[in-house]
């Protein structure tokens, strides 16, 4: 018997090139998921039931469907190493979509929230880079979890092209 397993997968990352500087970028997506990051443990101490904490959520998620729960911002240490980019990586999420994916498979958490990664462009522009969360949830045949994942690949999608694209 072992004490662990490898299960081999691949993922499949998402790149939106963007004619907007970072900052524009950066200031487009917290636009829509929120300034400060959600501590969203925090706030399901302070509810009882799934309803009331659903509906505290749902209060604090983004018009794109999701909400801030963090900011790394690599650009401020790696200069330190000459590297003057700026790259900044955001972890966003909505509990009321993570549910309908742990629910089939609580290996799902390892994937939500999803991780974004904004990258400055030579000659301007920039990027926002993600790995499509099915194409690392789905590891194993398990078609609710696909459905479920396949509608936030949906959503984050759409709020990729939504900050990236549009003016």
């Amino acid at each position: 018997m072992s004490d662990f397993r490898v299960t081999p997968f691949t993922g499949e990352r998402i790149t939106f090139d963007s004619p907007k500087t970072i900052d524009e970028l950066l200031g487009a997506l917290l636009a829509d998921v929120g300034k400060e990051p959600v501590r969203i443990n925090e706030v399901a101490r302070n509810f009882e039931t799934w309803e009331a904490y659903a509906a505290e959520v749902e209060a604090r998620i983004g018009p794109g469907g999701f909400s801030l729960f963090s900011i790394v911002d690599h650009g401020a240490w790696i200069k330190k190493a000459n590297i003057h980019k700026k790259v900044i990586r955001l972890v966003i999420g909505n509990p009321l979509i993570a549910i309908t994916m742990l629910r089939h498979d609580l290996t799902a958490g390892l994937f939500a929230p999803v991780e974004l990664l904004l990258v400055e462009q030579e000659g301007g522009g920039s990027s926002l880079i993600y790995v499509k969360p099915s194409s690392l949830m789905v590891v194993e045949k398990n078609d609710a979890l696909a459905a479920a994942a396949a509608k936030l690949d949906e959503k984050l999608e759409a709020l990729a092209r939504k900050v990236a694209l549009s003016g």
